[in-house]
């Protein structure tokens, strides 16, 4: 198993807008194509206006074949296309194992 590991840095004022859009358009097309969701947090201490959002796969293979199927999905390229200009000002991805004590294996 991996986690993908999804930081958001949004620009000021900008992320409660970008959540409603994403729970509301963004998050059903996602849950349809990707591997589980872990959580989607937002930052309340250190890095401000930023959102991680959490998935875990069974392998590397795996969150390819889903995330390229979601890509060919015409709601998930309107969604991207429609969401709202100058909401995200960063984006990293983080491909996360989990060691052999974790809760999460």
């Amino acid at each position: 198993m991996i986690v993908e590991m999804r930081t958001y840095t949004m620009n000021v004022g900008k992320t409660a807008i970008w959540l409603e859009n994403f729970a509301k358009h963004g998050l059903p097309i996602q849950d349809k194509h990707l591997g589980k969701l872990i959580a989607v947090f937002t930052s309340e201490t250190g890095t401000l206006n930023q959102v991680v959002h959490m998935r875990a796969y069974e392998s590397f293979a795996d969150r390819e074949t889903r995330r390229a199927a979601m890509m060919q999905d015409p709601e998930w390229m309107n969604f991207l296309k429609s969401e709202p200009p100058g909401l995200v000002a960063n984006q990293q991805s983080q491909i996360l194992r989990p060691t052999a004590f974790s809760p999460l294996k």
